[in-house]
């Protein structure tokens, strides 16, 4: 049986994969282990982006965690990042996000935070998935006034708009920016806080249904954007996933500049300022060739990681860095944010862009981005983790890897959060690499469906 929690939590189809009977329990076993050495009552902060099912979710979830005894406040729709800021500034127990983060709408997940805003270790997980697979066995469950009860508190999400002013002061009333919420948690605060720090702003993607969320908009379908840069003649686009703890920017040409390009540029800048830590920037291994490239011409530390942005911020925490991130736009700030915060992200580059007032393409060319392919091969969620249990794809793996051996590199790992196998490969020659991560993921589909 594969591990309930994935690297950002309980992700599935929302209604057979994700149930509201999961949800409840989620809620009961999180409450209790997060909370169980407390001697008060405790209080764990929700909230969802915008999908159709978080409501229904965050509803059974809350049940769960009333059940044994703590208390919910609810907040409604609001970003990942804003979530775990609040979890912290009000003091709370612990705080739950209902999202799919970049996901198709049809999923959902329940991600967890610590009482400090930091996500969970795979310890407290898998005591909370113990917990579930023993029926909740020896856990107490109180009647009368033991039970808890919710709090809705849908005003609070301007306290984290607030707060994103204070992390970076910045006047923006020189600058025209392009935003894409990506229909999701994003679409009220980053529009709140960008036209309060003075940007001539245009909105896209900010009319939320609950089934448009990532739909052809955001960090995840960029070209939209790209287009409306260059038509709107605007200094810079900044999408959003849709869980808004990541973002992804297009220069003023309409070029895309993604999470690694975005490090080096606010890194080489921190590191110009005596702000970054140790001149250390933590990435993962799906970080791009080029970076390193860049590390070394710019005098930057590089160390790397496991995918995950979880992982990423364990190291930063264990070595005392401070930036850190990942290629698809999840960066963290851990002098702000305990965890990676798209808004925060923006502006960020946006500070960059103000005080050296360069032009985006410029900064970006900071660092070359090497030739990279990415092809997701499908398979079953419960057979993610064993494809190289199968002798045919092994073997073409290892011929891969002897045919770029010294020319580049080919990287193949299973999606944390999605039921496929992620084949990625660099080299010289894109039309190549390109080819041979096609034929590679076909034939993991092929073998595993």
């Amino acid at each position: 049986m594969s591990r309930m929690f994935g690297t950002d939590g309980v992700r599935g189809v929302a209604g057979t994969e994700l149930t509201i009977e999961l949800a409840m329990q989620l809620g009961q076993a999180g409450a209790y282990v997060l909370t169980r050495r407390q001697a008060h009552k405790p209080t764990i902060i929700v909230g969802c982006d915008t999908r159709i099912s978080g409501g229904m979710l965050a509803n059974a979830l809350m049940a769960g965690i009333c059940s044994v005894g703590a208390n919910a406040i609810y907040v409604g729709v609001a970003p990942t990042p804003a979530i775990a800021y609040l979890t912290r500034k009000h003091k709370v127990d612990a705080g739950v996000v209902i999202s799919a983060s970049h996901n198709p709408m049809e999923f959902n997940g329940i991600k967890f935070f610590n009482g400090d805003g930091y996500k969970l270790s795979d310890q407290l997980e898998d005591e909370i998935e113990a917990l579930i697979s023993n029926h909740m066995k020896d856990v107490p469950m109180p009647t009368g006034s033991g039970v808890g009860k919710i709090e809705y508190r849908f005003d609070i999400r301007d306290e984290y708009v607030k707060f994103m002013k204070k992390c970076v002061p910045i006047d923006l009333s020189g600058l025209k920016i392009v935003v894409d919420c990506a229909e999701g948690a994003s679409y009220y605060t980053s529009v709140k806080t960008l036209k309060e720090l003075g940007a001539n702003l245009v909105a896209i993607h900010t009319q939320p249904d609950g089934t448009n969320i990532n739909s052809n908009c955001g960090s995840t379908h960029m070209s939209e954007l790209k287009a409306r840069v260059v038509y709107e003649k605007a200094d810079i686009g900044i999408a959003f996933d849709g869980d808004a703890d990541r973002m992804l920017a297009v220069d003023e040409l309409g070029n895309m500049v993604d999470g690694d390009q975005i490090m080096a540029i606010v890194g080489s800048h921190m590191k110009q300022r005596g702000r970054l830590k140790n001149d250390t920037i933590v990435v993962t291994v799906m970080t791009n060739l080029g970076f390193s490239l860049m590390g070394e011409r710019e005098g930057l530390h590089i160390e790397t990681t496991r995918v995950g942005d979880r992982y990423v911020l364990e190291h930063m925490m264990e070595h005392g860095y401070n930036l850190g991130g990942e290629q698809s736009g999840h960066i963290i700030f851990l002098d702000d944010s305990t965890t990676g915060d798209g808004l925060l992200s923006a502006l960020q580059l946006l500070k960059v862009m103000v005080e050296t007032e360069k032009k985006l393409s410029e900064l970006a060319g900071i660092m070359e981005v090497l030739p990279q392919a990415l092809v997701n091969a499908k398979v079953p969620n419960h057979k993610k983790e064993k494809y190289m249990d199968y002798a045919e794809i092994a073997e073409a793996i290892a011929a891969l890897e002897a045919k770029f051996h010294g020319e580049g590199r080919v990287l193949i790992r299973p999606s944390g959060t999605e039921p496929m196998v992620r084949v990625m490969i660099e080299g010289k020659d894109q039309a190549l690499i390109e080819e041979e991560a096609k034929k590679l993921a076909g034939l993991i589909t092929d073998i595993m469906l």
